[in-house]
């Protein structure tokens, strides 16, 4: 699935068993990975770490989770099993090889 993370601000966000979660607030994005990791529903503008370790934990949604991203994020309930996350990339080491044409 791919979106522009512009476009994901302000959408509502309900599960798949049509419970309402809220509206998309702030986006923790993880930069070494190039994905977002988690979809918070308040803003992370806060005085301490304690503050922004409740709302990631209370009042936010693991990325993972979105099954659909149009006019609204679409989330699954429960956890999300190992198949369904994405896979793991096998990192590969390439030697000095250079095809040429």
């Amino acid at each position: 699935m791919t979106v522009r993370l512009s476009k994901l601000f302000g959408m509502d966000i309900y599960t798949d068993n049509a419970e309402y979660k809220g509206k998309v607030f702030d986006l923790v994005i993880n930069l070494e990975k190039g994905r977002v990791e988690t979809i918070t529903t308040e803003p992370l503008k806060v005085k301490s770490k304690q503050e922004a370790k409740k709302i990631i934990k209370e009042k936010s949604v693991p990325y993972k989770n979105v099954k659909s991203a149009k006019d609204i994020l679409i989330i699954r309930t429960g956890r999300v099993s190992e198949s369904e996350e994405e896979p793991k990339t096998k990192q590969t080491h390439y030697s000095s090889y250079i095809r040429r044409r």
